[in-house]
């Protein structure tokens, strides 16, 4: 593959200035991030630690293997939600490697709430299940819940119980639950481990049951300690739902990745085995490349260069639709297909773009959509041109692949660009996004302007006339008001993506991404829906 030579200048002013801008985001970013690792009030920490308790995320560094990468994901959900737990809620989840497998794991933040689960957790849990069976990932769940957070029960109920019915779908998959139980698992959380494959209970810690003494006292007047009706000794003993009596907390832990050990690994689609190429171009200079103002344009062939192994890129259809950018090279090894943006699409965009979605599905590669488009042309010319059909058609050839993808949203994401560009509601394995990045309808000068003419329209059909000064208010709110919602800390609050990630660190998200997606079977579509030419 040929090397691609970039024509940014480092040294010049508009490059420095991006810099310091991109800089301020991802400082924003990292306080966001601080925010979503706080683990509850000194008191309820203190009180953990005189327990011998470990952290929920101290529990997964001991979980994982040595020097294991471990991959978080939606950290900021529920980031701007009022009325919930936080950032994150109160679950940490991602993906790491144990006893050397590829393996989802769910800690929940015992010291936060006590773990109790609010709307955000519930529906954080939902997307993760989503990932863990399309990747086919072994799981392990390292419990200390409260349950139900009881003021959200009417927003989390039905939802809650999906959860439970994915673990048992992934079991009849063969894709296995391990759940380590180092507190309270009550009520439905008591279902967490009584659906696992596999339950280890800690001695003397565990507490499972559907209702506890206070609660038994009160439906049949029997009287009981915890330790009788739910103690990990008794369900060891007599109930049967524990299949392993850990001794302490490191016991438990050692157990699972025992039991990790025996599980049998998937067969991998393919294993690089060749030297590595590391990228020609400095991975740091993506800050001075990708605009922090996303109205500014740039080509996205100088992020790809600086992301994929040697900067090699087989550009497909190089002169024909050049707002999309597509073409084939490898990332850590990993043969890949990029789709990138370069502004709005055309009809020549699209139908490049649904051949090369075609051709990638035909030899098993999984794609990369890099984001960053207002979505497809308008006006007259362009709807004679048949941008509807032409849209459609890249919709309709995204909407049926079957190769592994991941978006990247890496500027605008607006309108059905977003769908043409595997957004989330077209299912990529991975979604992730920059933090200038933003998205919507359309963006907030547009959506203040429709609406400024539909008012002004309106003004006239009543035969009244249009308020200039209420009308300059009220598209000044709107605007603030669209630009809050199209925001990335709005979306990924609201789990429209998997993460928010510092650009410098594209490359190894992407990599790993892959080496998780290349651990199963990729089998390409072999027919797509009907689409007019």
């Amino acid at each position: 593959m040929r090397a691609l030579n970039s024509n940014i200048n480092p040294s010049s002013q508009t490059f420095k200035d991006n810099v310091v801008e991109m800089k301020k985001l991802i400082e924003l970013l990292e306080t966001h991030l601080k925010t979503s690792r706080f683990e509850g009030k000194e008191k309820s920490i203190d009180r953990a630690r005189t327990r011998g308790k470990f952290l929920a995320r101290e529990r997964i560094e001991l979980v994982l293997d040595k020097d294991s990468p471990f991959l978080e994901l939606l950290p900021l959900a529920g980031l701007e939600k009022k009325g919930g737990f936080g950032a994150g809620g109160t679950n940490v989840s991602g993906i790491g490697i144990v006893s050397g497998k590829l393996c989802m794991i769910n800690s929940n933040v015992g010291t936060r709430k006590g773990g109790s689960v609010d709307q955000t957790t519930v529906f954080k849990g939902l997307r993760i299940g989503d990932i863990t069976r399309e990747c086919k990932l072994p799981t392990i769940n390292l419990v200390e819940s409260g349950g139900a957070n009881l003021p959200d029960q009417a927003t989390i109920f039905n939802y809650g119980g999906e959860s439970f019915r994915e673990i048992t779908r992934r079991s009849a998959l063969g894709i296995q639950t391990i759940s380590i139980v180092f507190g309270n698992a009550t009520a439905g959380g008591a279902y967490i481990p009584g659906m696992s494959d596999y339950a280890i209970f800690q001695k003397k810690a565990a507490k499972v049951f559907l209702a506890g003494p206070p609660l038994v006292k009160m439906a049949t007047n029997e009287e009981s300690t915890d330790e009788e009706l739910g103690g990990a000794e008794m369900h060891s003993r007599i109930s049967g739902v524990s299949d392993y009596l850990a001794e302490d907390e490191l016991d438990a832990i050692r157990m699972a990745r025992e039991i990790m050990e025996f599980i049998p690994p998937t067969k991998p689609h393919f294993i690089p085995n060749e030297k590595i190429k590391e990228p020609l171009f400095d991975p740091e200079e993506i800050l001075g490349v990708v605009p922090a103002n996303i109205k500014t344009p740039f080509d996205v062939r100088e992020l790809i260069m600086r992301v994929t192994d040697g900067s090699e890129f087989s550009e497909f259809k190089a002169e024909y639709g050049t707002t999309m950018i597509c073409g084939w090279t490898k990332i850590h090894g990993y043969p890949i297909g990029i789709l990138g943006n370069n502004g709005v699409i055309f009809s020549e965009s699209a139908n490049k773009a649904a051949q090369f979605i075609q051709l990638s599905n035909q030899k098993n590669i999984p794609l990369l959509f890099l984001q960053n488009t207002t979505g497809y042309m308008v006006g007259k010319k362009y709807e004679e041109g048949g941008i509807i059909k032409n849209g459609a058609k890249l919709i309709n050839a995204v909407s049926n692949s079957k190769v592994p993808s991941i978006t990247l949203m890496i500027g605008s994401s607006y309108g059905a660009g977003n769908y043409g560009m595997n957004g989330r509601s077209y299912d990529p394995n991975f979604l992730f996004a920059f933090p200038n990045s933003k998205i919507g309808v359309m963006g907030s000068e547009q959506i203040a302007g429709v609406m400024e003419i539909v008012q002004r329209a309106s003004a006239k059909s009543k035969g009244t006339p249009y308020d200039e000064e209420q009308g300059k208010m009220i598209k000044g709110m709107m605007m603030i008001e669209a630009e809050k919602k199209s925001s990335v800390w709005h979306s990924t609050s609201e789990m429209w993506d998997d993460g928010v990630i510092d650009p410098r660190e594209t490359r190894n998200y992407l990599g790993f991404c892959l080496a998780i997606l290349y651990n199963q079977k990729i089998e390409g579509a072999k027919s797509f829906g009907v689409w007019r030419h």
